[in-house]
């Protein structure tokens, strides 16, 4: 509703110049500014006045006219910068809702930006590719997380790519992201070596990936998930389990491979038993041998596929030789020195086969990443 500027206003200001009274006129006053029933020169003098007490000292002043010109759709250019580009009291209802601020401004304003005035910008309702390239670039963690939520918000490719770049280990851009309703599927793909598992499954839910690494995200997720429960069983119990998963053909090579990359000797123990019919006892005698023909002879009698022997042995030598330093990320640690020592040896295995370590095992590493 229109509110008039009356005599009794400036009769009020007059007797009272503080700074609320001065904030209820620059209400008023800002208000009448953007009424549709103003003649151009009426406009003009209501400008000046408000231009005036947009440079108030006072901050309450200066906020009453940023609130009540958040939502004009016509206003002059410089005034609709100036409180943009005020403090974050003035500035920030102002920045998320008003129309009039296009790309140049906001750009202008982002130049310093607070966080607080970024993750405005971030919020308002329509974003373009441009601002939010800028935002991606020059953002905080919360402002890029809060455009990746913002579905009005249009982001390239680049931008995202970029956004991963830069907030490679961020949950909250990452959630934002996989959150979106289209995600290019090179974008999609890098995500999935980063997120966390819970994201992984989000992220293979709503968007369309390729089925191969569909697939595969879903496989690692179940290997991961069979061996922390091997970890929290009894041997007989872990026995048990895994003689029904032979029976139903579940123990494959790279679960076995993933089980001593992790440091779970005893599951590969018990697994590579079950798979030979042989105690766990006699299992882990040939496994931890230091001739090569008990760990071979097992393994043929498994049926495991020759090729991935020599890699198997590595991992077995370094699990035997290293022990967990007991401080922080020493479970990472400890994969980096197998997986490193596995890959040492890529000179006697088949190229194919290093290509196939890296996609079944690649995310051995990623918790690794930052130990």
């Amino acid at each position: 509703m229109k509110r008039d500027l009356a005599g009794r206003d400036v009769a009020s200001l007059l007797s009272d110049p503080s700074p609320e009274s001065r904030a209820v006129v620059a209400a008023k006053v800002a208000a009448n500014l953007i009424s549709p029933g103003l003649t151009d020169s009426a406009r003009r003098i209501a400008e000046d006045i408000v231009r005036l007490l947009a440079k108030d000292v006072a901050v309450i002043v200066r906020a009453a006219v940023s609130h009540s010109l958040r939502h004009a759709t016509r206003m002059p250019r410089d005034l609709a910068h100036q409180l943009a580009d005020d403090v974050d009291a003035v500035a920030l209802a102002f920045i998320v809702d008003s129309p009039v601020l296009d790309d140049e401004l906001l750009l202008l304003v982002l130049e310093h930006a607070s966080p607080a005035k970024q993750d405005a910008i971030a919020r308002r309702r329509s974003v373009s590719g441009q601002v939010s390239g800028a935002l991606v670039k020059t953002g905080s963690e919360l402002a890029v997380a809060a455009l990746m939520r913002n579905h009005g918000a249009r982001i390239a490719e680049a931008s995202l790519q970029e956004a991963v770049d830069r907030f490679s280990s961020s949950d909250p851009v990452h959630t934002g992201m996989i959150g979106r309703e289209a995600l290019p599927v090179a974008v999609a793909v890098r995500l999935v070596h980063l997120v966390s598992e819970r994201l992984r499954w989000i992220l293979v839910s709503h968007h369309q990936l390729p089925p191969d690494v569909a697939a595969g995200i879903v496989l690692n997720g179940r290997e991961r998930a069979i061996i922390q429960i091997g970890r929290e069983a009894e041997q007989k119990e872990l026995v048990e389990t895994l003689a029904a998963m032979q029976g139903r053909q579940e123990i494959t090579p790279s679960l076995l491979v993933r089980a001593v990359c992790m440091g779970d000797t005893e599951f590969f123990e018990c697994a590579l038993a079950v798979m030979a019919r042989v105690k766990v006892r006699a299992a882990g005698v040939l496994i931890h041998d230091r001739g090569e023909l008990g760990m071979k002879s097992l393994w043929e009698k498994a049926g495991m596929p020759p090729r991935l022997l020599a890699a198997i042995r590595a991992a077995v030598q370094v699990a035997d030789s290293t022990e967990l330093d007991g401080r922080e990320r020493d479970a990472e640690r400890y994969r980096v020195r197998v997986m490193t020592r596995i890959l040492t040896q890529c000179d006697g295995f088949d190229p194919d086969d290093v290509d196939w370590l890296l996609d079944k095992l690649g995310d051995v590493l990623e918790p690794a990443a930052a130990a």
